[in-house]
């Protein structure tokens, strides 16, 4: 587990398109149907990553605050799963039902959505306003397993989502998010 920060795409970028299978439901789902009314989150998870299972949690808890308010959560793995097998996709079902995750939670084999996004560690969250132009990106909060061992509060997403709502321009400091690298496939670097 190597620790990675987010690589910080930058702001105004359109959100790349996709269509990748929901282990959930079972279908494929694209971005222009799980678009939310005002913002949508496009969040870079996996299964085993210290990391992500120490926010959960609180993610689960702002996915219940903003979802009534016109915010689409999308949770995508894009982990090798030869490499990572208990990120493979015969896992992920019971592992979003286990956490609690109530959002699409989407499998990312050939690794190409997360290459369009720059995503670069899990967690990696992006935020995109009305028009799927992005307005953040970076940590959910300060807090990390064992280097931060906070309280996960979710507190610069929940600012990011508080500025886009009320119209407000990107909040002028973002900072990376930080977890475990990308299993890239045959160890590539991105």
């Amino acid at each position: 587990m190597a620790y990675t920060e987010s690589t910080m795409l930058a702001l105004g970028t359109p959100a790349p398109d996709f269509e990748l299978p929901d282990l959930q439901s079972g279908q494929n789902l694209q971005l222009a149907g799980l678009r939310g009314e005002k913002a949508t989150v496009v969040m870079f998870l996996c299964n085993h990553c210290p990391y992500v299972l120490y926010v959960n949690p609180t993610i689960v808890q702002l996915v219940s605050e903003f979802e009534k308010q016109g915010v689409a959560f999308i949770g995508i793995n894009s982990n090798d799963a030869e490499t990572h097998p208990e990120d493979g996709p015969d896992k992920m079902k019971a592992h979003a039902e286990a956490v609690g995750y109530t959002f699409p939670y989407l499998y990312d084999e050939s690794q190409e959505v997360a290459q369009a996004y720059s995503a670069a560690c899990t967690p990696d969250f992006f935020v995109f306003d009305q028009d799927l132009k992005l307005v953040y990106r970076g940590q959910l909060d300060p807090s990390r397993p064992k280097r931060n061992p906070i309280p996960s509060t979710g507190e610069d997403l929940r600012a990011a989502l508080g500025a886009v709502l009320q119209g407000q321009p990107p909040l002028a400091v973002q900072r990376p998010s930080g977890g475990c690298n990308i299993k890239w496939k045959n160890n590539e670097t991105h």
